[in-house]
């Protein structure tokens, strides 16, 4: 697809509900109760491995509502898909997966995910990133799903390796995690063919 590309042509995500084996995915803006959704995520933000391999700017209520905001104001651009990765009824938080346009023109995003500590180990993660992949293969016209984490990330790169997401390589000293240090980080890719 061309870069010059107006803007109205280019692919974009558009809000759906994902249901699979054991989960719900619904983005943020249509799971209601905001209130106790942000109370969620700022007490989430401190838990350890969240706060050094995904923080979330959600010191308090009203950052997590003004993170939420932000969730809701990208499903309106079309170059954001931020879904909370709930339990089958829709209710209960369990994480989040998030899938974003790098080049929204050539067809390029990128994807991540975190999990609650007590939904972690039975493969909600490797089950909604597979969803939410094929979702933006097949409804968003993406060509390219890029995924990076921190080298030191081994859970992480499991999961990335469970969904298909083939190691291409390690981006050295790429970003800054929670501990504001640089780490390397690998970097994993599906295709739409593939």
């Amino acid at each position: 697809m061309s870069a010059d590309v107006p803007l109205n042509f280019l692919p974009t995500f558009a809000p759906a509900d994902l249901a699979g084996d054991g989960f719900g995915l619904r983005p943020w803006s249509l799971i209601g109760e905001p209130a106790r959704r942000a109370r969620e995520l700022s007490a989430l933000a401190a838990d350890p491995a969240i706060s050094l391999w995904n923080p979330l700017p959600v010191s308090s209520v009203a950052h997590a509502e003004r993170w939420l905001t932000g969730r809701a104001a990208g499903w309106e651009r079309g170059d954001l898909a931020s879904f909370a990765l709930l339990a089958p009824d829709f209710d209960e938080l369990l994480g989040a997966v998030t899938v974003r346009w790098a080049d929204r023109a050539d067809g390029l995003a990128m994807i991540g995910y975190w999990l609650l500590p007590d939904a972690r180990g039975r493969g909600l993660a490797t089950r909604g990133l597979e969803a939410v992949t094929r979702w933006a293969f097949t409804t968003a016209d993406a060509r390219r799903i890029e995924l990076a984490h921190a080298v030191g990330n081994s859970a992480s790169c499991r999961v990335a390796g469970r969904a298909g997401y083939l190691l291409e390589g390690t981006l050295r000293a790429s970003h800054c995690f929670g501990d504001g240090k640089y780490h390397d980080e690998h970097l994993h890719a599906r295709l739409a063919s593939d």
